[in-house]
C-alpha cells in the first residue's frame, strides 16, 4: 500500500477556509439631544449675547429672572418721559435716545446716553445708577435715605449690588429715579462734561 503525503503547506492554507469580515458598523444618527447640543455649543462659540430685555430674562436662572423683572416693572413705572430701555453692554438699561440727545454717550456716540442698568452677574445683581453718580449733592442724599431705611447699602461710585430685592430700598431707588426728567439728567451730564475739560 502506497505510504500518502501530506500536501505542501501552501496548499493547506489555501484550503482552509476564509472568515468573513464583519461589515462596518454604520454611524448612529443624531438624536434631537444631541442636536440641541451641538447648537448650543455654536451659539456659545460665536458668543452670542441677548439683544432683547424678552431674551435677557429668558436666559436668567428662574429665582434672578424674578428678582430682576421686580426691580425692571418698579424702575419702568417709575420712568419719567423721553427714556427708553434697551439691551446695552450686555445688561437691561435705560436711556436718552439719540433723536433727544443726538451727540450720544461720550465713550462711544454710536451708543445713547446711557441714564440707568439692571445685571445679573455671577455673585448679585447690581443695578447702575449714572444719574445719581453725576450729581454729588443728589447721591448724598440718595444715600441718607437709603440708610433712614435700616437697609445696608452696597454700592459703588454709581452701582448699587444686591443679592435680593429685599436688600433692596426700592422705593428710595424710584423715588431718585422718578425725580430725574430728561433735561435734568442731560443738563447734570454736559456740566459734568464741561468741568472735565476744563481741567484737560
Amino acid at each position: 500500500m502506497a505510504k500518502q503525503t501530506k500536501p505542501p503547506a501552501k496548499d493547506r492554507e489555501a484550503r482552509r477556509p476564509t472568515k468573513a469580515k464583519p461589515a462596518a458598523k454604520a454611524p448612529a444618527a443624531r438624536t434631537s439631544s444631541a442636536k440641541g447640543a451641538a447648537a448650543k455649543g455654536t451659539a456659545a462659540k460665536a458668543g452670542g449675547r441677548p439683544t432683547t430685555v424678552a431674551a435677557y430674562l429668558a436666559s436668567l436662572p428662574e429665582d434672578r429672572r424674578a428678582a430682576v423683572s421686580a426691580v425692571r416693572d418698579a424702575v419702568n413705572r417709575a420712568l419719567p418721559a423721553g427714556y427708553e430701555e434697551g439691551i446695552a453692554y450686555g445688561m437691561i438699561g435705560w436711556h436718552v435716545p439719540h433723536r433727544l440727545y443726538p451727540a450720544g454717550y461720550h465713550c462711544d456716540p454710536k451708543q445713547p446716553l446711557p441714564f440707568a442698568g439692571l445685571a445679573s452677574q455671577k455673585g448679585h445683581m447690581s443695578l447702575h445708577l449714572m444719574a445719581v453718580y453725576l450729581d454729588p449733592p443728589r447721591r448724598d442724599a440718595f444715600v441718607r435715605a437709603w440708610k433712614q431705611t435700616g437697609k445696608k447699602l452696597d454700592m459703588g461710585a454709581a452701582c448699587v449690588r444686591f443679592k435680593a430685592v429685599d436688600d433692596l430700598a426700592l422705593d428710595v431707588v424710584t423715588d431718585a429715579i422718578a425725580a430725574i426728567p430728561v433735561t435734568t439728567y442731560v443738563a447734570a451730564y454736559d456740566a459734568m462734561r464741561s468741568r472735565g475739560s476744563k481741567r484737560g
